[in-house]
């Protein structure tokens, strides 16, 4: 069963305004349209929806069941022809950005927020990535934007853009490590201990190679919530961002006071000069450097 989005569209207006009258005002159309719209819309739906002989204008009982259900056709209506449009001007159907754990910057929610209410049908997706796997996934096209800590080079089909932005890394230990007993900690107090490091996914060497000590036990995650789970456990320290340690292991973890931390660490946003950036994309890296 199909119905006219001209019959519920003079249902709801007149169960929402009052009258035939006022709702054949809204849609410019003479009151006996909007009646005879009605009564075929009723005649398809086996209902009545209005108590005929009424002073005013009421809905039946099966009237205020079926008015909502109109209405979301209605807005479903909309959203496909506002969607179609937009397909048809050329706005990609899916964009995906990969950003790290610690790379996420301030105004990330109220950006997306925003790109819900600019294109509330285009299908987003965020990946968690480190490092090489950022570029990796932005090279190979699976994302097409990516937030990571700046590089000292680029790949020639990487093209990038710096944020304003940055993130602050510290050391941290489990609230109960010896570590976390000294009031201050040298390279030499963390190479006695597991040095918990970021590895990366589509690359062989270690992206922290400038943590102090060069501690001979090492474990690996491939991110930083894990990395922060391992040493909340207590298998050794880490180098972990703030912001994540304050969101996800308050109490847990203890930050260990060591010359030259914590450190701040900038932002680039990257993107492949392969493939041009859609509508969307492009409006998300404007939205991005904005700041």
């Amino acid at each position: 069963m199909s119905f006219s989005s001209e019959a519920l569209q003079a249902f709801t207006h007149a169960a929402n305004s009052g009258s035939f009258s006022a709702a054949g005002r809204r849609l410019e159309k003479s009151q006996s349209t909007i009646s005879e719209a009605i009564s075929r819309l009723e005649i398809d739906l086996g209902v009545e929806l209005f108590v005929r002989g009424a002073r005013q204008l009421q809905l039946t009982e099966a009237g205020r069941s079926l008015l909502p259900h109109a209405e979301e056709v209605l807005a479903a209506g909309d959203r496909l022809s506002r969607h179609a449009a937009q397909l048809s001007a050329g706005l990609e159907t899916r964009l995906t950005l990969v950003l790290s754990d610690a790379y996420q910057p301030a105004q990330y929610e109220a950006r997306l927020r925003e790109l819900d209410e600019r294109y509330p049908d285009l299908e987003f997706e965020c990946v968690i990535g480190e490092h090489s796997d950022v570029l990796d996934l932005v090279s190979q096209g699976r994302a097409q934007l990516g937030l990571l800590a700046t590089q000292g080079s680029y790949p020639p089909d990487i093209a990038r853009a710096s944020l304003a932005l940055s993130a602050d890394f510290g050391l941290f230990v489990a609230h109960d490590h010896s570590l976390a007993r000294q009031a201050r900690i040298t390279q030499q107090d963390l190479e006695s201990w597991r040095v918990l490091r970021l590895s990366s996914v589509v690359a062989s060497e270690t992206p922290s190679d400038d943590l102090p000590g060069s501690a001979t036990r090492c474990w690996s995650a491939p991110d930083y919530l894990l990395l922060l789970e391992m040493a909340a456990q207590g298998f050794g320290w880490a180098a972990l961002p703030r912001q994540l340690v304050a969101g996800y292991a308050k109490g847990q973890l203890a930050e260990l006071a060591v010359a030259g931390w914590p450190k701040h660490v900038p932002v680039d946003v990257v993107w492949s000069r392969r493939s041009p950036l859609g509508p969307a994309a492009s409006w998300l890296l404007d939205r991005l450097l904005a700041g």
